[in-house]
């Protein structure tokens, strides 16, 4: 049986995507942190890992770009996951019997307006949503609650407060799955995930974005992240509409690798799904 590691607690998010990107029967890996769901791959006790990568309102997870360039690993794969935040405790208090509010500072983030229209409570952000919820099963009676997924109420026997808190009912979280290997892609419709570091002179952005527009290549998504061996210089991550296969695809690489310090190709993948929950 395939094991799937991801970051948080059973009932995260990160839970139900795996869950729904493999649907066959996995066995799941609960994992602390983002680097331990990489280096449980790296180190073959699991099979696969699935990490976020964007938020359709809060933006980017910087940390796993940070982590597919550092571990070099493939994506095979994505999913769309729909995210619907719930307030829960032990008890299904007042609002303004809570004192303290817990959830991993995305989670917060997505649910800025409904925290912001609270009066003397503390926002107090933790490793994960999930995580959240099993600290307040373990510690009642305090008048605390967390922000977390409505399965992780039903894990840890919690109350739900208040449902859809989120800011927007369209909140959607993009996940990659990662492996040691890549796969072979025969779909047309699919994506390739590759970053890139760019020669120190003028102009050397736009034509490596030239490459890609000159063949009519789709880019889908650009990112920029801070080289921390050099100051106020930056490595573009980039996802676009093709193969690998695809001849065009491959002279773009190319003719990028000419231009570049460096080009890291993650790998091409199908085009996720969205579940909504």
């Amino acid at each position: 049986m395939k094991i799937v590691a991801y970051q948080g607690e059973p009932g995260a998010y990160s839970e139900s995507a795996s869950q729904n990107y493999f649907k066959e029967k996995i066995t799941l890996s609960p994992s602390t942190t983002f680097n331990d769901v990489f280096l449980k791959v790296k180190k073959g006790t699991a099979d696969f890992g699935v990490v976020p990568i964007e938020n359709s309102l809060y933006g980017s997870i910087f940390e796993t770009h940070d982590l597919l360039r550092k571990y070099s690993f493939k994506v095979i794969g994505e999913a769309y996951q729909q995210i619907n935040h719930y307030l829960m405790s032990d008890k299904k208090y007042e609002m303004s019997k809570i004192k303290k509010i817990y959830s991993h500072p995305q989670a917060l983030g997505q649910c800025s307006d409904f925290l912001n229209s609270l009066k003397k409570v503390s926002v107090l952000p933790v490793y994960d949503t999930a995580g959240a919820a099993k600290m307040i099963a373990e510690n009642p009676g305090n008048a605390e609650a967390a922000i977390a997924s409505k399965r992780a109420a039903e894990v840890y026997g919690l109350k739900i407060i208040k449902g859809n808190i989120q800011n927007n009912s369209e909140n959607f979280t993009r996940f990659l799955v990662i492996s040691k290997n890549g796969v072979e892609v025969k779909a047309e419709d699919a994506k390739t995930s590759l970053c890139f570091e760019l020669k120190s002179m003028p102009g050397s952005l736009f034509r490596a974005l030239s490459v890609f527009a000159l063949r009519d290549i789709d880019l889908t998504k650009i990112e920029s992240r801070p080289l921390k061996k050099r100051a106020f210089e930056y490595l573009f991550f980039v996802d676009l509409k093709g193969n690998m296969k695809d001849q065009k695809i491959i002279n773009a690489i190319n003719h990028l690798k000419e231009i570049s310090q460096s080009v890291m190709v993650f790998g091409s993948y199908e085009m996720g799904k969205t579940y909504r929950s």
